[in-house]
C-alpha cells in the first residue's frame, strides 16, 4: 500500500511540475529534465508513470478542460450554449494551457501519429457531445445532420481560438457570444 501511495504522490508532483513549467516557460522550456528536476524525481520514475513528456502535458490539458466541463459526469444534461461557454472558459480562463494545447495539436499532431490519433479521438468525443446536445435541443434533427452541425460549430470555435492565439487582442468572447446567438437563431428557424 505504501508503494501505491508513493506512486500517487510522485504522479501528482510530476503533474504539478508540468503545470507550473508550462505556465512559466511554455512548451519549449518544459523539457523532461525540467519536469523531473522540478518534481524531484529521476527520469526512470517519470517513465514508470508516463510514456512521454507529451503524455504528462496532455494530462495537464485534460485536467484543465475537465475543470470547465458543464457536465463532468457525462449525464447528457449540457446544452449547446453551455458547451460553447465551457470552450470559451477553457481558452480564456486557462489561456496558457489552452495555447499549449492548440500549439501541440498542430505541431505534434502533424509529426506524431499517436498524438494525432489521440487528438482526433478527443475531437470526435467533442463532436459527439455537441451533436447530442443539438439533438436534445431539436429532437427532429437527424443524427448525421447533428454531427455535421457539431463539426461546423467546433470548426468555428477552433478558428476563433487560433485567431485569438495569434492575435491576443482579438475579441474572442464577443465572437463566442455571436456564435451562441447565431446557433439560437438557426435553431428557432428550423
Amino acid at each position: 500500500m505504501a508503494r501505491y501511495q508513493a506512486g500517487i504522490r510522485t504522479e501528482a508532483r510530476i503533474i504539478d511540475a508540468t503545470r507550473e513549467l508550462l505556465g512559466e516557460v511554455g512548451l519549449e522550456g518544459t523539457t523532461l529534465k525540467a519536469i523531473c528536476d522540478r518534481a524531484g524525481v529521476r527520469a526512470g520514475s517519470f517513465y514508470n508513470i508516463f510514456d512521454s513528456k507529451e503524455e504528462a502535458i496532455m494530462r495537464v490539458v485534460a485536467e484543465a478542460i475537465a475543470s470547465v466541463d458543464p457536465d463532468p459526469q457525462g449525464a447528457g444534461t449540457d446544452t449547446v450554449g453551455e458547451l460553447i461557454k465551457a470552450y470559451a472558459r477553457f481558452i480564456t480562463g486557462q489561456s496558457t494551457v489552452a495555447r499549449i494545447y492548440l500549439q501541440t495539436v498542430v505541431s505534434g499532431g502533424l509529426t506524431d501519429n499517436d498524438l494525432a490519433k489521440r487528438f482526433l479521438r478527443h475531437h470526435e468525443r467533442r463532436v459527439a457531445r455537441f451533436a447530442d446536445a443539438i439533438r436534445r435541443t431539436d429532437p427532429e434533427i437527424g443524427v448525421a445532420e447533428a454531427g455535421e452541425d457539431a463539426e461546423l460549430l467546433l470548426a468555428a470555435l477552433n478558428g476563433l481560438a487560433f485567431h485569438w492565439m495569434l492575435q491576443p487582442a482579438f475579441d474572442f468572447t464577443g465572437h463566442i457570444r455571436r456564435i451562441i446567438d447565431a446557433h439560437e437563431w438557426l435553431r428557432r428557424r428550423r
